[in-house]
Order: structure tokens, then sequence, then C-alpha cells
């Protein structure tokens, strides 16, 4: 039995191993989070379609594109590669991911045609989010892979998912200083009473270009760098019929995946993020503001979660952070709804970005709890069946995710409709109006921040029954280490 509590309490990861899935995650996430955020703002004020129905587009597009999570999870099982299953399929996702994410901000000569834009727009984000999905699947499936230890499996999810947190914000930093190097009428500082001017194509596109071959080049560190030790091979072909199955039978990741999307909606924050800052503070490009302030606490919240899984389990950690982040929300936007009325206050406007901060504190919950409960639901999984599922199980939760991001998006763009965004933006233009309404305020701040709180709070529902947690998950670690030895 000693020999069999070295195997799965040892260490086994290297420090630039953790550095660099930290980095990978960084970089691909980098693209994600500068397609969530602007690409909407650039199809619309861009190609001049309505935002709504670009919303409703990326929802399709993804619900479309699902068929390729099963495939791509398959695929990943079955792999022989000596590369490594998952290191494989990362390194063939990086040309296509590079290219969608600058083809995707171009500027294209048809746009006076509204229905041949549409179908522009639908087929290049389809063929992106395919991609996207080579390289999501087999990035969040080898946390899983890299090593036998839970406890060191935990603390390196919750390094590189602090990594992955920033990197999902990091448009909102490189998007201004782009603005600042390229000539064009836009401005980065807007002084109060300014209106502040779009961006152009060119800028756009040049941030797409930029972001892209950055986060390709360390996405790739994952596959160059890292070891894969929990090492098991399939010669089976998993279907999307074998994936509901599993599912079924793996209660434990089901009630992980139903939990994620009653709580959606904390994905609707950055898909709305760029038109908040044009409403709240008067310039698209002021979005860092936003940005920063909410991802300082939750890369607090992700560096806090480990010692708050030693010492309350994931289960309770995660019930505990969501129910936080309802009464976070609810506080947030009612301060808001204040501020919106008296900007001149400064001890609203000081609470204002104060709860903007406490808001980012929940977000371990949404980030790092499902991966870490996911790769203890693949151990469950072993333990119960003899099957190892890594593909499997991470192409549902990773389907399950960009699904949550499409719809957390599409319905954030419906609420920026609803308010009079566009209609508002083109009055400004022709000069005869000057800033957002408090109505308008209001009813962006909603989605932007109480909406996702209420989900969230829904989200807790199913973790009442999860139990991979304590004794039991020390149990299946020990089985699963005395049978790989």
């Amino acid at each position: 039995m000693s020999d069999v509590i070295d195997i799965t309490k040892q260490k086994h990861l290297k420090f630039k191993e953790i550095l660099a899935y930290s980095l990978g995650l960084f970089g691909f996430q980098a693209i994600v989070g500068l397609l969530n955020s602007y690409q909407a703002e650039f199809d619309g004020s861009i190609l001049g379609v309505d935002i709504g129905v670009v919303g409703v587009l990326i929802l399709v597009a993804k619900i479309v594109s699902a068929v390729a999570d099963p495939i791509v999870g398959g695929i990943v099982d079955r792999s022989k590669s000596k590369l490594g299953k998952f290191k494989s399929m990362i390194l063939y996702s990086i040309a296509p991911l590079l290219v969608m994410s600058a083809v995707i901000f171009i500027d294209v000569p048809f746009k006076n045609n509204q229905m041949v834009t549409y179908v522009w727009i639908f087929v290049t984000y389809l063929i992106w989010s395919i991609a996207m999905t080579m390289g999501d699947v087999p990035s969040q499936g080898i946390a899983a892979a890299l090593t036998p230890n839970p406890t060191e499996r935990t603390n390196v999810v919750s390094i590189s998912n602090t990594a992955k947190q920033i990197g999902f914000s990091a448009c909102v930093v490189i998007v201004p200083i782009v603005c600042l190097i390229i000539p064009s009428g836009s401005k980065v500082f807007v002084k109060k009473g300014e209106v502040d001017n779009p961006m152009i194509a060119s800028e756009y596109f040049w941030v797409a270009v930029l972001t892209a071959v950055l986060g390709c080049a360390l996405f790739a560190l994952i596959p160059l760098v890292n070891k894969e030790r929990v090492v098991t091979e399939s010669n089976e072909k998993i279907t999307a019929k074998d994936m509901l199955a599993a599912l079924k039978d793996n209660k434990p990741l089901m009630l992980v995946i139903v939990s994620y999307f009653l709580g959606f909606g904390r994905q609707m924050a950055m898909g709305i993020q760029v038109q908040a800052a044009n409403v709240l503070l008067g310039s698209q490009n002021l979005v860092a503001v936003l940005g920063i302030v909410t991802a300082i606490g939750s890369m607090i919240s992700m560096a806090l979660c480990p010692m708050l899984i030693k010492k309350l389990n994931e289960k309770r950690a995660y019930i505990l952070l969501s129910v936080y982040g309802f009464a976070a929300s609810i506080l947030s936007f009612i301060v808001g709804h204040f501020w919106f009325r008296s900007p001149d206050n400064t001890l609203l406007t000081i609470l204002f970005y104060a709860s903007l901060f406490l808001i980012g504190l929940q977000f371990g919950a949404v980030t790092l709890m499902p991966m870490i409960m996911t790769a203890d639901c693949v151990d469950y999984y072993e333990y119960e069946t003899g099957k190892r599922m890594e593909g499997a199980a991470y192409s549902i939760l990773t389907l399950t995710i960009k699904v949550c991001l499409a719809l957390g998006t599409a319905l954030g763009l419906v609420f920026v409709g609803l308010s009079g965004y566009s209609d508002t933006l083109k009055q400004i233009d022709a000069g005869t109006v000057s800033e957002f309404s408090t109505k308008t305020k209001d009813i962006i701040f909603f989605a932007y921040t109480a909406l996702p709180g209420i989900l969230a709070l829904l989200s807790i529902i199913p973790m009442f029954k999860y139990d991979i947690v304590g004794d039991k998950k020390e149990a299946i670690s020990r089985a699963l280490g005395e049978k790989r030895k």
C-alpha cells in the first residue's frame, strides 16, 4: 500500500511544464477572448450588420459546430501518436486557428449586401469554431493526463486557469495599445463631454493578427514542453451516442455539465463588455478599465481556490462562490443604477468599481471548479467501468463551455439591442444626442451584472448531489494508482 500512496501523492510536474501549460492556455484564451469581446462590435460598426442578428448567428454556429466536439474527443481517445494523444491534436489545430482568427476581422468588399455578409460571418465563424475545438478539447483534457496525483492536478489546474482567465481578458489591454500605434480617429482616453470615435477596420485586423500570432506561439508550448504521464489506449470508435451513454453512466459528470448550463449567464459579461464600456464609461477603448477591475478579483479567487477546496472540498467551495456571486452581482447592479444618475458622486464612483472587483471574486467557481471536477469524474468513470475517456469527457465539457459562452453572448446582445444601443450610436454620430440614456445604461448593466448573478445562483442546484469529494475521491485515486502500478 505504501507504493500506491507514493504514486498518487508524489510530485511529477516540473516548473517548466506548469509554466508552459499556463502560458499555452493564456495564448489560446487570448484568441477566444478577442472574438468573444470584439467580433460583434466589428460586425456592427465595420460590416454594418445588426448586432442582435450576429449574436444569433454565433449561437447557431456554435450549435452546428458541436458535431466537431465528439469527433475530436473520439480521435483523441483513439490516437496512437508518438507525440501523445493530446499533444498531436493541439499541433494540428494551430494553423487553422491562426488563419481564421485573422480572416474573421477582414473588412470584406461585399458588405453592402447584408445577406451575403451574414453568410460570410456565419461560415467564417463556423470554421473558426471547429479549429478552436481542435485545440480546446485536447488542451483541457491533457490536464487529467499530466499527473496521477490529484492534489498536484488541482494545483496545476488552478495556476493554469488563472493564466487562462488573464488571457481571456488580454484583449482589453491589447486593443488600446494597437489603437495608439495605428493612426486613426479613435481615442484611447476620452475626456468628460467628448464622444469617442469608433475603431477603424485596420485596427481590428491588426489586433486580430497580433493576438493570433502571439496566442498560437504560446499555445504551441503545451505540446512542445509537457509530458502525458497517465497514458491509456483505446481502439474503440467513440460516437455521439457513446458519449451520451458515458454521460448518462457518469452521474457526477452529468451534474457538473447541468450546473454549468444553468450558470451560463456568467459568460454574458465578457460577450457585451465592449458595449458596456461604451455606454458606461464613454469609450469602447476603456473596456480595459472594466476588464482589469473584474479580472483582478477573478485572479485572486482562483489563487485562493486550492486553499478553499482543501478547507471545504470542491462541492462546498462551488456552492459558496456561487451564492456569493449572486449577492455581489445584485449589489453591483444597485450601485450602478444610482451611479448612472449621479456620475459626479465620488462615493458612488468608488463603490461602482469596488463592486465590479467583488463580482470577480466568484469566477474561480466557473473557470476552475468544472476543470477539477471533470478530471475527478474521468477517474470515477475509469474506477467504475475500467474505461478512461478523457477525450470524451473533456469534449463534453468544452462543448458545454462553448455553447454557454455563445448563449451568454447571444442573450447579452439581445439586451443590448433592446436597450436602444445601436440607435443611440447613430444619434451620437449625427450629433442629435451626446450620451446614452440612463434607461440604456440600466438595461445593459442588468445584463452585465444582475442576470449573470441570478443564473449563478441557479447553478448550485445540481451540485447538492455531487459526491466525488473527500474520502471517496481519495479512495478512487488510490485504487487507480494500484491498478496502473
